[in-house]
Order: structure tokens, then C-alpha cells, then sequence
């Protein structure tokens, strides 16, 4: 039997690894893609977890930045044709609270300004005066985001904010980007619920409310989906995997699924391929190896860099999540209003102080006794997902330690997740059920998949971290991650790494694969 070869050998099939593929096909390179899993996708999967009919996304939901993303404009003709279809939604995010209340962010921004001045007029002002900004702040962001993290580009980005906005201005920037949500929040708001409100986009990506440079992203994702609403994919989050895929297959890569890789071989200083299934494939041009920092170590060996393996080895990620898919025959009647049967997302943290406690709590390796909830509601923007008149829901349950040391409700005796994972989810459903009375008769089929089995389905979800790794400070921009290796290099010459532990991070975007493919493509 001859050898498998190709010039590129990548390993693991995430959305990072599809759009870093794409790239090199398109520019002619023979590309292997090597997935353990049986079917690609990594956290963008989507299946009848419950019964069928009903279709779930296993773990990422929101496509909004991979429809906004370059490579989706770079390539959107040639996706389309193979299958990837939007579903766009106006309604995009919003919290419910004890007292009855809710609050929520959408493309009307008559609608949006109505609600916050009915919590305060003076945020409504200020919400109005943020709005009005944000085109020329996302400038400045948005090229902070989509910077290689190189020392030339940062200091192209800084000497273009200063000559925009002056030496104080850039400095208020740059003191924005080291704030925490809390101290953001309470500078700018008022309205505790409209803080929450925001705050709640930050423990999507392990900000707690008082979490140095945390504040970016409940300001990006309120900003962003005025302007430009939420996207998720028609019939599932999986649309944008089975695209990548086709197009990949066509210009001649191939996908390898249930295909674990073992090693990666490299020899003075410089990758030459992988063990997987006990066979060794040649990469004649680079292994691009998506997988948690952790695993570098030990698929080499040892780099050879002392530095880059203690980065490696020490990466620290962020609280695992809980995800609760159920199959309703009808939405949740929320006591708050039947408005938020409208909205993608539903967040159920009432306020800063709870967020944050539940964050200590779960870094403290105890179960919530409250949780911070995302309630997805895909089936009011793409109703495709379900039998007609039916719906999924698609809940998230943030943040849940990856290894149990207690119960901070002091109810549950577990510390392994098969014996926890029952209670700790009627909990979550306990909330559910609070701020919408009888979701529960409604149900018609239930799934609970713990960090446990989320990490064991996808090695790069460590503990049930779903963004490889906490984006804190220590270990973003330039050290995402690790310092001098925030372009997708190693120490391994021809080695590279990619995926959301490396910058820009965590997202459907695909930022990291992107950035890597064009870097090898030579673009």
C-alpha cells in the first residue's frame, strides 16, 4: 500500500482547520485534513441529540462572525454553491430578571432606545452617543482584532488611532481595552439590568463582570447586533462545516475522519508528517496541528524550546459549560413577556454580583448554585430545525467547573460528572422553569452533555472549556498563545498551530485559520 502524502497535513477538521485547508487548496497545495471524530465539525456539529426530527447544534450556535468574517466575503459565491445558507435574525439577545422585567438588544434601534430610556432616559443618551460612535470606533477594533499581532501592524493601528483620535483619545482606547465589564459598565449605565443585560456577552468568553479587559466584548456584541443583527446557519450551526467541506473536496483536499493522530514527526528542527492509526503520512510543506496547547507536548515530544513547551503545558482555560439540548412542543411562555418568544437568545443573569459569583464559584472547581443560563431559541429564526409548530431549544450552562470539588448549593454529593450531571442540570431547569412556568411539560426529548463529554468528543474543549482557553489578558494579543508565537508558528520549522487557542481567539469567524492559511498561501 502506498503512503499517504500531501503538502499539507492539518490535523483535527474544527471550522479553524476548513477555512486554513480552503486557503491552501485554493492555491493548488494537496491538503489532508485528520479527524478522531467520526464526522467533522469539532464544536459546529449539528444532530438529532434527542429524537428525531429535531435538529441540535452540539455546542456553537452563532454564525454571526464567520457571515461577517473575511473569509466568508472572500469566498461567499463558492460557499453558497456548496450548501451554506444564513438565517438571519433581527431579534438577537436579551435577559430576563426576578422582578418580572426583561431587556433586550435588536436591529431596531428605535426599539432598542425606547426599552433602555425606559430604564433610564440618561442611558438612553448614552446609548445614543455610543450608536452614533461605533462606526468609527469598530474601525479601530475590528483592525485590532483582525491584526496578525505583529509588532509592525500594532504600531500601524496605533499611529492611525492617534492621528484619528489624538493622544487622549487613543489613550481612553487603550484604557477601554484593559477595563473590565463591571468597570465599564458602571461608568457608562445607570440600569443594573441594562449592565446585566450587556454584561451577560462576557461569560461567553470567560470575562466575569470584573475581569480585566473584559469590557471589549459586551460593548462589540450590543454595538454589533444593532447594526448588523445575528446570523445562524439554516438547518444548523453544521451548514458552515458541510460548505467548507464540499469546496475543500473539490478542488481535491481530503477529510479523514476517525482518524486520531498519535504523533507529529519532525526531525532537526523541522515537521516531516504524522503517526495516525499506526500509519505515517508525509507532509511535504507543513503540519498545521489544531488542537489545545496542552497536546503540543505531547504529539512532539518536546519542541525543543523549553519556553514554548512551559507555555504550552501551563495554557489555563477557562470554566467548563453544560449543554442542555431539548426537543419542546412549544416555546417557553415567559413570565417577563411573550416578546422574548422573538429573540435567538435569552440569558438568564439578573446581575454583575451573580455573574460573578457563579464564575468564583465554578474557577473553585463547585457546582453554581445559581448558574448563568444562555437559553437559544434557533427555532424562532430558523424554523427548519423542527417538526412545523414545534421547536429546539438550545441551552448552555456557564460557567460549570471541569472537575467537581463540591456543591456551592450544598445539595448535590457528586464530584464526578456522571453522578452530577442529573441534578446540576434540573437545577439549570429549576431556573428555566422560574422565569418560565410549565417549559417543562413541553418537553418531548432532553440531552445533557457535560464538560466531561464534551471534552472527551473534542479534546480542544478542555474540561468543557468551549473557547480553548481563557482569553484573559495573560494569555491575549500578542500572547494567545504564547509571546512570539501569536502568528500560528512553533519552534518546529514547518509546524504550526492554529484553532481558537491561538489569537484572535475563540468564534465561528474562523480568524485564526484564516490568518495561518493566508500566511502559507502567501498572501
Amino acid at each position: 500500500m502506498s503512503q499517504l502524502s500531501a503538502d499539507a497535513v492539518i490535523i483535527g477538521s474544527g471550522v479553524n482547520s476548513l477555512v486554513c485547508a480552503h486557503h491552501l487548496c485554493k492555491r493548488g497545495w494537496s491538503v489532508i485534513v485528520l479527524e478522531q471524530a467520526d464526522e467533522p465539525g469539532g464544536a459546529v456539529r449539528t444532530g438529532a441529540y434527542t429524537i428525531e426530527g429535531f435538529a441540535h447544534d452540539w455546542a456553537a450556535m452563532n454564525l454571526s462572525l464567520f457571515a461577517g468574517s473575511p473569509h466568508f466575503q472572500e469566498n461567499s459565491e463558492e460557499l453558497i454553491r456548496h450548501g451554506l445558507e444564513f438565517a438571519p435574525a433581527s431579534n438577537c439577545f436579551s435577559s430576563v430578571f426576578p422582578d418580572g422585567t426583561w431587556m433586550g438588544i435588536g436591529t431596531d434601534a428605535a426599539a432598542n432606545r425606547a426599552r433602555i430610556a425606559a430604564l433610564s432616559e440618561r442611558d438612553a443618551q448614552t446609548w445614543d452617543a455610543l450608536s452614533g460612535a461605533f462606526p468609527a470606533e469598530a474601525e479601530h477594533l475590528f483592525g485590532l482584532l483582525g491584526s496578525p499581532m505583529k509588532l509592525h501592524a500594532l504600531a500601524s493601528i496605533g499611529w492611525k488611532a492617534l492621528r484619528r483620535k489624538g493622544a487622549g483619545g487613543t489613550l481612553d482606547l487603550a484604557r477601554f481595552l484593559a477595563a473590565s465589564p463591571r468597570a465599564w459598565l458602571e461608568e457608562t449605565f445607570e440600569s443594573p439590568r441594562l449592565r446585566a443585560t450587556l454584561a451577560a456577552w462576557g461569560m461567553h468568553l470567560d470575562f466575569a463582570p470584573d475581569i480585566a479587559g473584559g469590557a471589549l466584548f459586551p460593548y462589540l456584541e450590543a454595538m454589533a447586533n444593532q447594526a448588523f443583527g445575528m446570523a445562524l446557519g439554516k438547518g444548523g450551526a453544521a451548514t458552515v462545516i458541510t460548505a467548507l467541506q464540499g469546496a475543500i473536496e473539490a478542488r481535491g483536499g481530503r477529510i479523514l475522519c476517525g482518524t486520531p493522530v498519535e504523533t507529529i514527526l519532525h526531525a532537526n528542527g523541522k515537521a516531516t508528517g504524522v503517526i495516525a492509526g499506526g500509519e505515517t503520512i508525509i507532509a511535504n510543506r507543513a503540519v498545521i496541528a489544531n488542537v489545545a496547547p496542552g497536546a503540543m507536548e505531547r504529539l512532539t515530544g518536546g519542541s525543543g524550546n523549553a519556553g514554548y513547551d512551559t507555555a504550552m503545558r501551563k495554557f489555563r482555560h477557562a470554566p467548563g459549560t453544560m449543554m442542555i439540548h431539548l426537543a419542546l412542543t412549544d416555546l417557553p411562555d415567559w413570565t417577563a413577556g411573550a416578546e422574548l418568544r422573538e429573540f435567538a437568545y435569552v440569558h438568564i443573569a439578573p446581575s454583575l454580583d451573580q455573574m460573578a459569583r457563579t464564575y468564583v464559584q465554578a474557577v473553585a472547581g463547585l457546582l453554581p448554585d445559581e448558574p448563568v443560563i444562555v437559553v437559544g431559541q434557533p427555532t424562532v429564526v430558523d424554523p427548519s430545525r423542527a417538526p412545523e409548530g414545534m421547536h429546539t431549544l438550545w441551552m448552555q450552562v456557564r460557567m460549570a467547573p471541569g472537575e467537581i470539588r463540591g456543591d456551592a448549593g450544598g445539595e448535590i454529593t457528586a464530584t464526578d460528572w456522571s453522578g452530577a450531571a442529573g441534578p446540576f442540570a434540573e437545577r439549570a431547569l429549576n431556573l428555566l422553569e422560574r422565569y418560565a412556568p410549565g417549559t417543562r411539560a413541553k418537553i418531548l426529548g432532553q440531552r445533557v452533555v457535560t464538560p466531561a463529554e464534551l471534552e472527551a468528543d473534542n479534546p480542544n474543549l478542555v474540561g468543557g472549556d468551549q473557547v480553548c482557553g481563557s482569553h484573559h489578558i495573560s494569555q491575549h494579543f500578542l500572547f494567545r498563545p504564547a509571546r512570539g508565537y501569536a502568528d500560528g508558528t512553533t519552534p518546529i520549522r514547518g509546524l504550526y498551530h492554529t484553532g481558537a487557542a491561538v489569537w484572535p481567539g475563540a468564534g465561528t469567524g474562523a480568524g485564526p485559520g484564516h490568518q495561518l492559511g493566508r500566511k502559507l498561501a502567501g498572501k
